[in-house]
């Protein structure tokens, strides 16, 4: 019986086998394929890098099968670029199907080595598909970028990995003469200092940072014609908007005499734009921002925690979590100040201005609280919240704040905190997602006292003249024509 059944099942077998008909492939001429474009390009990458992956479709729009017999780099493994097809990595392919009506993708990737050029250079291939005789090409090009690159090689338990870029009794400037490309985080050792110049670009890898450790000294000395930017080292189109690419900058005490100081910077699209950490020395750490950005990033701007900061001629904005976070104690003078929190990325539910006293310990455990000053002066706190501010203090300590001159958006007000302060009050920014300058109608239009307008504040953060009239906010109204 069993015999019999092994005779039918493989005559089964047969009889498939001899009804299945093979695949037909036409080998016409005059049927070609088609591309979803001409050219694939990539923006600037660093060299070593790579960039991103771009996707090229292949469209069969016939009637009938083909096989592409090659698709192929010109430059052959000589290539910067590599392609990927049907899941395979390689430079050339061979009798690649494609069906009627169907379509297949390519991934292509470019890799651009480092040569000598300090600025953008342009690559490019071509793939070449063969299809019964047709020859077709497609263009591939990108532009590439020589950097200094900063790759951590250090790591002590419970820190993040670092490289020591400027160690004890070292000053290091860093110059504009090539960008700087940094893996994990870049240290400043103790009793060392960084000197960053005027046009200098960073580039953070993801996870990246760069650290002062405590009585190192970090001095952002940029320009208003030649700022000095931190951002991701991703340069494509999309990256351009998005925050949480890189880590912080993180500013242990500086050694006493010598505070941080960061003047004409952006930094934008990280997790953390500054956070001022007093570890060892309780209001002993001190940094001066002027004339600098901190937008857009996922958790938040500016986050102190026991130090003491002069901020002036600044912006805040859009972050996910508090704009500015002053927390531990500590002093505070903040002067022609645009703190704008209209995040949308994410539900956000801290205000965009947050006060506190209370400092934990990182190496015994304990809450400590300390001595709160702040003075926010012509300044602009807004936000899409209707309470964008708010405070825990523990009761002891002198803890005091005060407004003058300042727009708030808040329920928390008195007549001993604030002075000449409006309420509740849109400021009328040109544009709430990016751009802080003030609209024709906006309420800070000469809100600011001038006593809080001398010396450097004379001129706001594009160099315009304040005059007898300061507005609050980093920026002075510029009329389009005519006077106010």
């Amino acid at each position: 019986m069993h015999k019999y059944v092994g005779i039918v099942i493989i005559a089964i077998l047969i009889g498939f086998t001899a009804c299945r008909k093979p695949t037909h492939f036409s080998d016409d001429e005059s049927l070609k394929i088609s591309f979803s474009t001409d050219t694939v390009a990539f923006d600037t990458v660093f060299t070593s890098i790579g960039s991103s992956t771009r996707q090229l479709m292949i469209y069969n729009n016939n009637n009938e099968n083909l096989k592409i017999n090659s698709i192929r780099l010109e430059r052959g493994n000589q290539s910067q670029f590599s392609i990927n097809v049907d899941g395979q990595s390689g430079y050339k392919f061979s009798d690649v199907e494609i069906y009627s009506k169907d379509s297949i993708y390519v991934f292509v990737r470019v890799t651009i080595n480092p040569n000598d050029q300090n600025n953008p250079f342009f690559v490019e291939d071509r793939l070449i598909f063969e299809t019964n005789g047709n020859r077709q090409l497609i263009s591939l090009t990108a532009y590439g970028q020589n950097a200094n690159y900063i790759v951590a090689d250090q790591y002590i338990n419970g820190f993040p990995k670092f490289k020591i870029v400027a160690d004890s009794l070292q000053e290091v400037h860093w110059t504009a003469e090539k960008p700087y490309v940094i893996y994990g985080y870049a240290l400043i050792n103790s009793y060392g200092t960084l000197v960053i110049e005027p046009g200098t670009q960073l580039h953070f890898h993801n996870g990246g940072g760069l650290w002062a450790y405590s009585e190192g000294q970090l001095r952002v000395e940029g320009t208003p014609e030649n700022p000095v930017v931190f951002q991701g080292d991703r340069l494509e189109d999309f990256y351009i908007t998005q925050p949480g690419q890189w880590d912080r900058i993180w500013l242990m005490e500086a050694r006493e005499g010598f505070g941080h100081s960061i003047n004409n910077a952006i930094i934008k699209n990280g997790f953390i734009g500054i956070q001022a950490q007093c570890f060892e020395k309780a209001n002993k750490a001190f940094l001066n921002i002027h004339n600098t950005v901190i937008d857009n990033h996922t958790g938040i701007g500016l986050y102190s925690n026991l130090y003491n900061i002069q901020a002036s001629n600044f912006v805040v904005s859009n972050c996910g979590n508090y704009a500015v976070a002053l927390t531990g104690g500590g002093q505070y003078i903040f002067n022609q100040g645009t703190i704008a929190n209209y995040w949308n990325k994410s539900t956000r539910t801290t205000p965009t201005l947050f006060f506190n006293n209370v400092y934990q310990n990182p190496f015994d455990g304990n809450q400590y609280a300390y001595d709160f000053h702040c003075e926010m002066n012509n300044c602009i706190m807004y936000g899409n919240q209707e309470d964008e501010f708010d405070t825990e203090f523990y009761s002891g300590p002198d803890t005091t704040y005060i407004f003058n001159n300042t727009i708030l958006r808040t329920k928390r007000y008195n007549e001993i905190n604030y002075n000449e302060c409006l309420f509740n009050v849109d400021p009328k920014f040109v544009d709430k997602a990016s751009n802080y300058h003030l609209d024709t109608l906006s309420p800070a239009i000469g809100l600011g006292n001038p006593e809080y307008a001398t010396g450097a504040l004379q001129f706001d953060l594009d160099g315009v003249a304040r005059g007898n009239s300061p507005d609050a906010g980093a920026y002075q109204y510029v009329p389009i024509s005519g006077g106010r």
